[in-house]
């Protein structure tokens, strides 16, 4: 009978190992791939969102939220159905044998839950609010770090090494004294739930030792042994789920600001939205009217048509509207009021997506992504051939020094492209824009950033690039606007001036002022 008996509990705990396996195993793997799939819907989500989200949130928070509090939810995701199941059907069997054993007994222990319940209650709101807090600091912490490594450079450069420690001490210090807070109420959540717990021994033994004493007949100190020992039965899975109380808090708050990106509105598109196609590039603003926020205006009844084909440019003081046009025309921004149209059509009945394949931009602040030359090219055109890659290079004039590295196409340049000049970047913009080959184009200050002879070199690439499309281009150095069809000199996000370069000398206005300003 003990060989048998030995047997089955072997059997059990293998079985127990194979459940273990499964547990930890599986369980994980399911916990991953929720968070995979969480953090993919919240890329996409993220992809979706209109630029003035980002005008207003740190590239650092958002990783925080990718990252950590993910793995949070993910970790929540797996340990809480076990943990739960598990220690409510220990906590219920525990319950049924004690009250097997003496009911009377087992009610005195059921009176001391109301406590627990209550301790609880009490702390469990500052506990979510300290955690979020928490949660929040961590968000900056991250926020500063990312910030701080992409201007590692600039930082070297002005010697700031310690105005930047000091800066993020500061913030890696809120964390601290916010998360200090979450765990001083999860303390008294802890050594509360703890003491009621192991409280139980003790009115045990008092109220046992009674009913040993006075209910012989009904209770002896067997039954009394017997009794203690389940009720650490009972106490054990309460304290597994009190250590899981911190996880869940942790789990919960990330699921809620995970929630808080995903209820953002993503960018708004007509039901009915068609795509534009064979676009010639006629641009009409039609008493635009636009404001960033409530501070007042940036363009106020803007009425502009530009043909198709012709080039026009923008002039005028910072902050006059310039770079504004640019970003309605690919709905970047809504305006508040007025419409804008492509070849007639309003862009508010056109889709984002083939609305934004038809426009080329280029700016100052070129962005090009961690990775090889080829792959900076192909941005423009994922399907493109490597024949045609070679085409753009070339015609963008960059194609001589990408077969000069070591690995040509293959070279790495450097996060951000670090390892280039500026006009290396802005040529590799250019290649990236050829290969897109976009009905109209937008050229937003692409040359201010260069020295005279750079951008000399790269005019000629922007002439070839601007060739037979519609273009709009920002300019403060008027070299750059001489040769464009009409030029549009803007005040306050007024017109107060328009016609080509030499039209605009002759009236001897705001024009001729700025280029008398710039001779100088």
């Amino acid at each position: 009978m003990v060989f048998i008996l030995c047997s089955v509990l072997l059997a059990l705990y293998i079985i127990r190992a194979g459940c273990n396996f499964f547990i930890n195993y599986y369980g994980h793997v399911m916990g991953v791939k929720m968070q995979g799939k969480m953090r993919s819907d919240l890329f996409e989500h993220l992809e979706k969102l209109p630029y003035s989200f980002y005008d207003n949130t740190e590239t650092g928070s958002l990783m925080s939220r990718m990252t950590n509090d993910l793995f949070e939810v993910s970790e929540l995701a797996h340990h809480g159905p076990e943990n739960f199941f598990i220690t409510t059907f220990v906590i219920l069997s525990s319950f049924i044998y004690i009250f097997t054993i003496n009911w009377k007994l087992s009610l005195i222990i059921l009176a001391f839950l109301p406590f627990l319940i209550l301790i609880v209650l009490l702390t469990r709101n500052k506990m979510d609010d300290a955690f979020k807090k928490s949660r929040e600091e961590i968000a900056g912490v991250n926020a500063v770090l990312e910030n701080s490594l992409s201007g590692i450079r600039t930082t070297k450069a002005f010697a700031n090494a310690e105005y930047e420690q000091k800066r993020f001490d500061k913030t890696n210090a809120k964390f601290i004294k916010a998360r200090s807070g979450a765990y001083k109420y999860m303390g008294i959540f802890f050594s509360g739930v703890n003491f009621v717990t192991t409280f139980y021994n003790v009115v045990v033994l008092v109220a046992g030792a009674m009913f040993c004493i006075y209910d012989k007949e009904n209770f002896d100190y067997a039954d009394l042994v017997a009794f203690m020992l389940a009720v650490n039965l009972v106490i054990s899975p309460i304290t597994t789920l009190v250590n899981f109380f911190e996880q869940l808090k942790d789990g919960s708050t990330g699921f809620k600001r995970f929630l808080a990106i995903m209820d953002v509105p993503v960018e708004e598109e007509s039901p009915n939205a068609v795509d534009l196609k064979d676009v010639k590039g006629k641009i009409e603003f039609n008493n635009v009217t636009f404001a960033y926020d409530e501070n007042g205006n940036v363009l106020k009844d803007f009425s502009l048509t530009i043909p198709c084909g012709k080039t026009y440019a923008f002039v005028g003081e910072s902050g006059g509207g310039k770079t504004t046009i640019c970003h309605l025309v690919p709905k970047f921004y809504r305006p508040q009021e007025g419409t804008i149209k492509i070849d007639d059509i309003d862009i508010n009945e056109l889709s984002n997506s083939s609305l934004r394949k038809n426009v080329g931009i280029v700016q100052q602040d070129v962005f090009l992504f961690t990775g090889s030359f080829k792959e900076n090219i192909l941005y423009g055109d994922p399907n493109a051939t490597d024949d045609q890659i070679v085409s753009a290079a070339k015609r963008a004039e960059i194609h001589d020094f990408i077969m000069a590295q070591p690995d040509g196409y293959d070279a790495q340049i450097g996060e951000k492209g670090v390892k280039l000049s500026g006009g290396q970047k802005q040529r590799l913009a250019i290649a990236r824009l050829f290969l897109k080959n976009p009905p109209i184009l937008i050229l937003d200050e692409a040359t201010s950033a260069l020295d005279n002879v750079t951008e000399l070199a790269i005019k000629k690439s922007l002439a070839e690039l601007c060739k037979g499309r519609t273009t709009l281009l920002v300019a403060h150095r008027l070299s750059t606007v001489r040769t464009a069809d009409k030029i549009v000199v803007l005040d306050k996000g007024n017109i107060i001036e328009e016609g080509s370069h030499e039209e605009l000398l002759a009236k001897n206005g705001a024009y001729k002022k700025l280029h008398d300003t710039q001779d100088e």
